[in-house]
């Protein structure tokens, strides 16, 4: 996994602040100077902080932004100066932490956060921000300074740390996952690494084509039937409390080449994404074992390869679920459903689950609709569904609810079999989830995410550099901490 971002700790003495090479970072609100620190870096600057946060600059800085001040004078350094406050909110935090790990250079940082609150959120900006995928850049790579927190209760800033880095290794966990490339990360190598979370805690079972095939889980075997990489389903507990789990669902289409129903070739090669919906699932579930959740939880993910081999599935095939329902498939590249369909069910018949969440980078639909900004929700639970929303928000994690209905559904009817796998362009996403709502039992809190177009940023976000974002991490284990834990 890449190496997360640690910290180191300390409670710094304001008398060597005036020889600490690198780069010194501060906190501050308001148009001067008025803490002690703030003071004494004045008076070390003769006035030059002063003179920046009387400046047109700092007054334009919005919370979590920052001015650097290059060269300052009694310094050894630079130093960054950053809007934020005791009562700055959490979206705000990260927003610095952030801020301060991308900047980050050769030269070691210092960071006096005495005073400052949400550390957790400081910390967790830091992390995800540094991230960096550049396990397959052969040249040399530029070495990174070191990061020192200066606090005030040490005692406190551990716990702080220990809570961010739980969730900021189950985020960077997804992120790698999903940047992988499709001859690295096969569905073998992908159930390999989820047999890792052992060492942490997590029960983990794979089970291969022979026991899917007694399982009937025809729909998720048609799927990868025309590849050389084997159809497997991973399934992943947590058991951290009693009763029934909450369960999580993914879609892992290690590549997807759009099988007979070939894609163009432009942008194929993002198709490495296509399980993004299984990596967080996978996030989630080393998140939870890290910060010990005391809830039981179980995830789910269907490792298939879509190929366009002479044994692939065929448009016009009928292929029969394990649910016993029949499903004309119309495209072969409207894959993620029949593998899911089949988990969905499978998790249900066999955990009588209190709620159930699936994701997927399910339709290109979805981001036409929302871009890339939310991931689109849909349920048939409004209690779990507003939970879940609320989470998100807490999170920064933009999603939206989409609508459902009969009129949706309609567009599913088959000639020939219970259903066609597509409804056609119009609604695209949202019949893509009444698709799945026929594997979801009567009864049965459910939601899924279409996160098509949120898992793979085209450039750099407030967290994460370009590329895999990991989204959906925090939300859900947030869901979970707030709503299933004991």
């Amino acid at each position: 996994m890449t190496d997360v971002l640690s910290p180191v700790l300390m409670t710094a003495d304001p008398a060597t602040l005036a020889t600490t090479p690198g780069r010194i970072v501060v906190f501050a609100e308001g148009e001067a100077p008025k803490s002690a620190l703030l003071r004494r870096i004045d008076r070390l600057t003769r006035g030059m902080l002063a003179k920046a946060m009387a400046a047109e600059a700092w007054a334009k800085a919005k919370p979590g932004e920052g001015v650097e001040l290059t060269h300052a004078p009694g310094l050894a350094g630079d130093l960054l100066l950053v809007r934020l406050g005791r009562k700055s909110g959490g979206e705000e935090v990260r927003k610095a932490g952030a801020l301060i790990a991308k900047g980050r250079g050769k030269a070691d940082v210092l960071v006096l956060a005495e005073g400052l609150g949400r550390l957790q959120d400081l910390f967790l900006g830091l992390m995800l921000r540094a991230y960096d995928f550049d396990i397959y850049k052969t040249g040399e790579k530029t070495a990174k300074g070191a990061v020192t927190v200066s606090v005030s209760d040490l005692a406190a800033a551990e716990g702080a740390l220990a809570a961010a880095r739980a969730v900021a290794e189950g985020v960077l966990f997804t992120r790698d996952l999903v940047n992988e490339p499709a001859n690295v990360l096969t569905t073998t190598e992908f159930a390999r690494r989820l047999e890792g979370l052992r060492e942490i805690g997590v029960e983990v079972e794979v089970l291969e084509e022979a026991e899917l095939e007694a399982l009937g889980m025809r729909l998720l075997l048609g799927v990868g039937q025309g590849s050389a990489c084997p159809s497997k389903v991973v399934v992943m507990t947590w058991k951290g409390a009693e009763g029934a789990p909450f369960a999580l669902v993914g879609k892992g289409v290690c590549f997807d080449t759009g099988g007979i129903s070939i894609k163009p070739a432009g942008g194929m090669e993002e198709m490495t994404m296509d399980m993004g919906g299984a990596g967080v699932v996978a996030g989630v579930m080393k998140t939870l074992a890290l910060r010990k959740a005391r809830a039981h939880v179980v995830g789910l993910v269907g490792l298939v390869e879509n190929m366009p081999d002479g044994l692939a599935q065929r448009p016009g095939d009928i292929v029969r679920s394990m649910k016993g329902d029949t499903v004309e498939v119309i495209n072969t590249d409207a894959e993620g459903r029949l593998v899911l369909a089949d988990v969905l069910w499978y998790a249900q018949e066999r955990f009588q689950p209190s709620g159930i969440i699936n994701l997927a980078t399910l339709t290109g639909a979805i981001i036409v609709a929302l871009g890339s900004e939310n991931a689109g929700v849909f349920s048939n639970d409004d209690a779990l569904c507003g939970a879940f929303l609320k989470a998100a928000a807490d999170e920064a994690e933009g999603a939206w609810r989409m609508p459902m209905g009969q009129a949706y559904d309609d567009k599913l009817k088959s000639r020939l079999a219970d259903m066609m796998n597509v409804g056609g362009r119009e609604g695209g996403a949202i019949t893509a989830a009444q698709f799945l709502r026929r594997f979801i039992k009567a009864g049965q809190p459910w939601i899924h995410l279409d996160i098509a177009g949120v898992t793979l940023a085209k450039g750099d976000t407030g967290l994460a550099p370009k590329g895999a974002t990991g989204w959906g991490v925090m939300s859900l284990n947030r869901l979970i901490a707030e709503g299933y834990e004991v």
